[in-house]
């Protein structure tokens, strides 16, 4: 099995138990025994907690940037991706947001790096609203229903009907229409 294989695997497992048991699951033994790895092949992928951790925010951010270029260079508009792209697209999405969420709670083995490298993503879309619209409460209004959206679909909890989402989601596309900034 390549390298690749194997750090992706360990990644898999490491968010399978953040999604499962929470952070406190989360040791070096465990990640190994669920990746079917030895610790001495975790280590040789990930030589700390905080490396784990590390790789899985790096696995997020390659997501949100593809995301993020493609609010900014596609014909969609920032608006319309960042609404869309509000409804996780897969479970596999939906539990590595999760994932992240809660190895955030361990704060003291999250690098400070990692850390910010979270906030950014979470602020970028906020940053790309504001750029592209000239009313700074709709803006807002915009981000908060996605982020809503977005948590409530990870969490868990229950969703409004379908036909009433796109509604939703329709209607800020149009409000947004109104105030949106030349290209």
């Amino acid at each position: 099995m390549n390298a690749s294989n194997t750090r992706d695997r360990i990644l898999d497992s490491l968010q399978d138990i953040l999604v499962g048991e929470g952070y406190s699951g989360v040791t070096l033994e465990a990640v190994a025994r669920a990746a079917s790895v030895s610790k001495g092949g975790l280590l040789y992928h990930f030589p700390s907690k905080a490396a784990m951790l590390t790789g899985l925010i790096e696995r997020l951010s390659a997501l949100a940037e593809e995301e993020f270029r493609e609010a900014r260079e596609g014909g969609e508009g920032v608006v319309r991706v960042f609404l869309r792209t509000s409804l996780p697209q897969s479970t596999e999405e939906r539990e590595l947001y999760w994932a992240v969420i809660a190895a955030l709670r361990g704060r003291e083995d999250m690098p400070e790096e990692a850390t910010r490298r979270v906030q950014y993503l979470f602020s970028h879309w906020g940053e790309l609203l504001h750029e592209e619209l000239t009313d700074p409460v709709l803006a807002e209004i915009i981000l908060r229903a996605g982020d809503g959206l977005y948590m409530a679909a990870i969490a868990g909890l229950p969703q409004p009907e379908p036909a009433l989402t796109r509604e939703m989601i329709d209607r800020l596309v149009e409000a947004s229409d109104k105030v949106r900034r030349p290209r």
